[in-house]
């Protein structure tokens, strides 16, 4: 593999102009939950931490606070995705997205780059996802190819598999033409990225692991006497409901049905979900829509218990925590549930695929129980830090 902060040699290169440079241009893009928001504001600090500009530009819906540690929040006109099967896409109104909507979201995205002039532009999935967004993202690398600054693609580890020939040739195409760096945020020692895209040996530019995006440890005593606490989570909560459901109704066949329990259901449950389930709460039962200190209580828990998504996952191996994953797995999702299954095989959590009928579910958390805390190490956690120093390469050789 190339060294983790070697710079890339793609296309997008050459001599950047000297003047008005804000360091970097981060576009994300998320649809329904969270989980690439979040990752992408950890990626952002740690840019800030190195003392580089960071231009956040976010086209998803606004999530309320987040801790940048100074970049700049630059937000599109919002666009969501219209239910759980990403069957459409519409904007802040609820409305199917149209061709005057993309051409004036576009319009919006490339005059904030040009009036930026950043060193470089950094673009969370596309083209290995986000095809829905190409009418703004092809011609933004475009941009950034015609004024000489690289283009690095910021990519989890495990993509939702397309078996489609043409359409990977399509994602090589677009990653050859444009791309100076394609930067995987995972440990290949657990899962390359030719799992899940087959065709990454055609890509030209440099493939480069950075080790997973995690937060840092919230306490130094990983494992030390955990509290009787059993946590559940369900990421951003917008296709939550299900796993908290499930979970309440597997409670009384299970050997702690007297411990306390929290649910963290997350920003996004519905408003008219998020009051049903806590109006018919049990005894000795909390529910919560979110906690800052949400991996401090993790680290405590005697159990979590939540669905697979990359940054609770990261959370689970940062903190130590022993936990059962129930993976999130409707329609042709499937990333969850292959780094549960990975991370399983190594003994670092528990995995219940479906169906979480109560009394199967019930003894996929007394199991749990009894297994002994997940052994440190083995993973690598550091890719924020790996990601910046990747990031102020590649500007430094431009």
């Amino acid at each position: 593999e190339p060294a983790a902060d070697a710079p890339g040699e793609g296309r997008g290169r050459g001599q950047s102009e000297p003047d008005g440079m804000s360091g970097v241009f981060f576009y994300v893009q998320h649809l329904l939950g969270i989980g690439h928001l979040r990752r992408a504001a950890i990626i952002a600090r740690a840019l800030r931490r190195r003392g580089l500009d960071v231009a956040f530009v976010s086209g998803g819906a606004p999530a309320g606070e987040m801790n940048l540690e100074g970049a700049t929040l630059v937000q599109l006109p919002p666009a969501l995705s219209a239910d759980a099967q990403f069957s459409a896409i519409h904007d802040e109104r609820g409305q199917p997205i149209d061709d005057a909507w993309r051409d004036a979201r576009k319009q919006i995205l490339l005059e904030h780059f040009a009036a930026i002039r950043p060193d470089l532009l950094l673009i969370e999935m596309f083209p290995f996802g986000r095809r829905q967004f190409a009418f703004e993202l092809e011609p933004l690398m475009a941009a950034a190819n015609a004024r000489g600054i690289p283009v690095a693609i910021s990519l989890r580890d495990v993509l939702v598999a397309k078996n489609k020939q043409k359409r990977n040739a399509e994602i090589l195409a677009a990653v050859n033409r444009h791309v100076s760096a394609v930067l995987v945020h995972g440990d290949p020692a657990l899962v390359r990225l030719e799992a899940t895209f087959p065709a990454t040996p055609g890509i030209k530019p440099p493939v480069i692991y950075t080790g997973y995006v995690a937060e840092a440890s919230p306490t130094a005593e990983r494992h030390d006497a955990p509290g009787e606490e059993i946590l559940v989570s369900a990421g951003g909560g917008a296709v939550g409901g299900p796993l908290l459901r499930a979970v309440l109704a597997a409670r009384p066949v299970t050997t702690v049905a007297e411990s306390a329990w929290r649910l963290i259901a997350g920003p996004n449950l519905p408003d008219q979900e998020f009051s049903s389930l806590a109006a018919n709460l049990p005894a000795k039962v909390t529910l919560e829509r979110f906690r800052r200190d949400f991996p401090a209580l993790m680290a405590k828990a005697r159990l979590s218990i939540s669905q697979a998504g990359y940054n609770t996952v990261m959370d689970i191996l940062g903190t130590g925590a022993r936990a059962l994953v129930l993976p999130f797995a409707e329609g042709a999702e499937s990333e969850q549930t292959l780094r549960a299954r990975l991370l399983a095989e190594r003994g670092l959590l528990g995995l219940l695929e479906p169906p979480y009928e109560p009394a199967r579910l019930g003894g996929a958390i007394d199991e749990a129980l009894l297994r002994p805390p997940p052994p440190a190490g083995g993973i690598d956690l550091g890719g924020a830090a790996a990601t910046a120093r990747i990031i102020q390469t590649l500007m430094d050789h431009c």
